[in-house]
């Protein structure tokens, strides 16, 4: 029996979405400022990629229609084993045409009557969440910052140029993963910081305050060791999972591609696989926060001590010229009669790190929106973007952290301490 063709309007939008807008999308945030990649967005439907199709129609465009349908069937199947403990499952095409958002195509190849493809399915989360009996959250690590290092010829560099380590970390999708990576882009003052040097620092004083400035809890170290047998030839890269300001390694393993143009797609695997042994490392308790990364330890009561009052101060007049400890006044003298007056000190103006979710552009503008309006805040702006994860926003506020605390929750916010930082939500 044929199965019903999906609807055209769905066709045309997702090849819309997959074919033009993304490789717009892609094109407007890679080739941005000279360094900087910033991560592309990350929405939070459930994505399945590295589905394989081989089908046949009367013609080309039947063809293709029937490989995405098949891709939906196929990816639902391993969706649905996924969330199940690998049980199986099937709905009908018509269900399925309602749930998937978009068909991402990773390589395709169409023959008069034949489609050879390798696709991804999107599902979008709130109808396929109610079959799935997923509420869309899932227990992810503390926000871990990452350093993608790309040795090249023997030269190790991180922001310093683009490299395809990098635009793969920026292409990742980061909805499904159970770490929350902070992707610094490498624009600004990241390429001054976020060097190759500095995974080889010990010190803890340097890589607090480093963490702090993006507010993530701890570091994670991907790297990749690119070799190329000759110009245009085959490229070998060997990928490399450390995390820690010890440099501590997990795992490696490599890959290989016949020539430059399989480059892109080695690096995507690359990433997809090095995420998979930073779960694996979560999962077994590696990548607890060190607490030696803590910028602000709690108080421990037990250590505390009673302080005695201090004595008072017997005021026994002003010195005279001949006292040793004598100082003259340079000020005018205080009126007869009157008390001089002390005044209140002012709150003291200091910045602070905010982390927030940014799904989209626009999350950026209302959340700094919101922050601004709190009372005593001077300032907000991000400083650290990272579209389809957690930004962090750069606070400036008259008064200390628990007033800043205070002041965004009066405005609504969940406010949670986030290692040096605060980390809002609602």
């Amino acid at each position: 029996m044929r199965l019903p063709s999906p609807p055209r309007k769905w066709m045309i939008a997702a090849a819309a979405t997959v074919l033009a807008g993304s490789s717009a999308l892609v094109y407007a945030q890679i080739e941005g400022p000279e360094r900087g990649v910033p991560p592309i967005a990350s929405t939070g439907d459930f994505e399945v990629s590295g589905i394989e199709v081989n089908v046949t129609g009367k013609d080309a465009e039947d063809a293709r229609r029937n490989g995405w349908a098949e891709a939906q069937r196929l990816g639902w199947a391993k969706l649905w084993a996924r969330t199940h403990g690998g049980q199986k499952s099937s709905l009908p095409d018509s269900r399925l045409n309602d749930m998937v958002s978009a068909i991402v195509v990773e390589e395709e190849e169409i023959g008069p009557r034949r489609y050879v493809a390798r696709l991804g399915v999107v599902f979008d989360r709130a109808r396929a969440g109610q079959l799935l009996g997923v509420s869309g959250k899932v227990t992810r690590s503390a926000p871990l910052m990452i350093i993608p290092v790309t040795i090249n010829a023997g030269a190790p560099m991180v922001f310093e140029q683009r490299t395809d380590w990098q635009r793969a970390w920026a292409r990742y999708r980061t909805s499904e993963s159970a770490i929350d990576y902070i992707r610094p882009y490498g624009g600004g003052g990241d390429s001054l910081v976020l060097t190759a040097g500095q995974i080889d620092r010990r010190s803890r004083i340097w890589w607090r305050a480093l963490l702090d400035q993006f507010g993530a809890a701890d570091i994670l170290i991907p790297i990749v060791r690119i070799e190329r047998q000759w110009p245009g030839g085959p490229v070998e890269a060997t990928f490399t999972a450390r995390y820690g300001p010890d440099n501590t390694y997990l795992e490696s393993f490599g890959l290989r591609t016949s020539g430059p143009g399989g480059i892109a797609k080695m690096m995507d695997e690359g990433v997809r696989r090095i995420n998979a042994i930073y779960e694996r490392a979560l999962a077994a308790g590696m990548l607890a926060p060190d607490k030696s990364l803590i910028v602000q330890e709690p108080v421990d009561e037990s250590e505390l001590i009673d302080l005695e009052e201090p004595a008072p101060v017997v005021d026994s007049g002003p010195s005279r010229p001949g006292d040793d400890n004598y100082v003259p006044s340079i000020g005018p003298p205080p009126p007869s009669g009157t008390a001089a007056a002390t005044p209140a000190a002012a709150p003291s103006i200091q910045s602070f790190n905010v982390q927030f979710a940014t799904p989209d552009a626009s999350a950026v503008t209302a959340a700094e929106a919101a922050v601004r309006g709190a009372p005593g805040v001077q300032g907000a702006t991000t400083s650290s973007l990272a579209l389809g994860g957690t930004s962090v926003m750069r606070v400036t506020f008259a008064g200390d952290r628990e007033a800043l605390r205070a002041a965004l929750a009066a405005r609504g916010f969940t406010v949670q301490d986030a290692g040096g930082a605060l980390r809002i939500s609602r």
